[in-house]
């Protein structure tokens, strides 16, 4: 376990041995957070899926950041036929730990899979429509819309569970009762599937005690089903012997009027109830496509959003530990200390503070950066100065007035307060045609060398360079 405030690993004390951050209360929600976690994985072992569900989202409301708990929620989800909501979970454990972390293996394992993903979106888009034609009470067209999307994801547990309640809803108590099954095959501690099983399973064992009019009827019956139909047998009944010519009449008539029935009646209401079906399947189709479309579009653009910040993130990092970043400047300014400690090289302590000016920007730094950065600069200015003075008049005299103008600059940068370095300098902008810094550099002069010659040559030199 680390520390929240400078993520150095904790002791057994209650503060962090580093930073002396007070951990009590941290220590005790990272273990709360585990306990949860541990306790997900123990009812995930023994298939109770909802309670390991239940007790993961414990786990990250006490700790967001607990990536184990993130990918055995990912996990569970994927056991239950929850493609979407598992990938979701994964992705998030990627953003937050990227290398080292098995949820790359999980999302490759779908993602990889061309046939898989068609599969995940042909079971998304089947169930939506089963839903949609419950909605509209549709429940036959609902029931095989739910038989595909099993038999394109066996594990998917809502599914199972729609198809028990439509079941439940046909009377078929058996056919009901089977799918609960499956249901606890996959999760056993579901409290819906255990609820509708007991339904089912209460109407299929009906109380003893309380007999209804069917029980009494069937003390001097034989009750059977066939299909969807309840057949009752009467017992102790005789059957007459009839024969003749009038029993085949009988059988002639209802024959007939059973052709005439299905002609007249039967089949064009059922026609154009097949109709109204398959144009009601077309407007749903419609729906879901567009319903699709939008969330796809959803997801596609937090994928981008997440790749972005991820970018970034990489970015800022490199910013730190690259070839430029802030530690290598930092480095840069510890070794010039370094150098003048031990040497006392004036000239080289000045390269290493020269490559820190070029890559960081001082007013970004922290304020102990830039104390021992001022405490350079004062032990090395004023010798460094007098070299860069030493060497631009060198190039002076021999007019290389670009390298003059190069050392000098330097020079005034490490001892602002050298007049004559400054006085030099002007006289270097003003053969190099450089007017503006050069009236800006005898302004310099006559501020610090006052009443002197210097100050006199300079004022005469802004006059006639404010004359041209």
């Amino acid at each position: 376990m680390r520390c929240y405030n400078c993520g150095c690993r904790l002791s057994e004390q209650d503060f962090c041995t580093n930073c002396g951050a007070d951990v009590t209360l941290y220590k005790k929600i990272m273990r709360v957070s585990n306990m949860y976690y541990n306790e997900g994985l123990e009812k995930a072992g023994v298939r109770d899926l909802t309670g390991a569900v239940t007790s993961l989202r414990q786990s990250l409301k006490f700790n967001k950041n607990n990536v184990e708990a993130r990918n055995l929620l990912g996990l569970v989800y994927f056991e239950m036929g929850e493609v979407v909501a598992a990938l979701s979970e994964w992705v998030i454990s990627k953003n937050l730990r990227p290398q080292k972390n098995i949820a790359d293996t999980y999302i490759e394992m779908v993602q990889s899979n061309a046939s898989r993903l068609e599969t995940i979106n042909q079971t998304i888009k089947k169930y939506n429509q089963a839903l949609a034609y419950c909605m509209q009470d549709s429940k036959d067209l609902a029931r095989i819309q739910l038989k595909k999307v099993l038999s394109l994801n066996p594990k998917f547990v809502r599914a199972h569970q729609l198809l028990a309640l439509l079941y439940i809803d046909m009377e078929q108590w058996d056919k009901a009762k089977r799918e609960l099954e499956k249901c606890l095959k996959i999760d056993a501690g579901s409290t819906q599937t255990l609820r509708y099983l007991k339904e089912v399973e209460s109407m299929l064992q009906p109380d003893e005690n309380s007999k209804s009019p069917i029980k009494r009827k069937n003390d001097e019956a034989v009750r059977y089903q066939s299909d969807n139909e309840i057949i009752i047998q009467p017992l102790n009944v005789r059957e007459q012997k009839s024969a003749g010519w009038h029993t085949f009449l009988y059988v002639a008539i209802g024959l007939v009027l059973g052709v005439a029935t299905m002609y007249f009646l039967i089949l064009p209401s059922s026609v154009a109830a097949e109709r109204e079906k398959a144009q009601e399947q077309v407007r749903s189709i419609g729906e879901q496509l567009d319903t699709k479309t939008s969330t796809i579009t959803t997801m596609q653009q937090q994928i981008d959003s997440l790749t972005e910040e991820n970018t970034k993130l990489r970015t800022d990092l490199e910013e730190y530990v690259g070839t430029d970043g802030t530690l290598k400047t930092v480095d840069e300014l510890l070794l010039g200390a370094v150098e003048y400690l031990t040497t006392q090289d004036a000239m080289a302590t000045a390269s290493h503070i020269e490559n820190v000016q070029e890559g960081v920007n001082l007013e970004d730094t922290s304020d102990a950066f830039k104390a021992l950065y001022q405490a350079l600069i004062d032990k090395i200015g004023p010798e460094v100065a007098l070299n860069y003075y030493n060497t631009g008049s060198d190039f002076y005299d021999d007019k290389d007035y670009k390298q003059a103008i190069d050392n000098l600059t330097k020079a005034v940068e490490y001892d602002p307060t050298n007049g004559d370095a400054v006085n030099v300098l002007g006289n270097a902008y003003r053969q190099d045609g450089q007017k503006e810094n050069a009236i800006a550099c005898y302004q310099k002069v006559i501020e610090l060398l006052p009443d002197t010659g210097r100050a006199t040559r300079a004022q005469k030199y802004i006059d006639e360079l404010s004359a041209e």
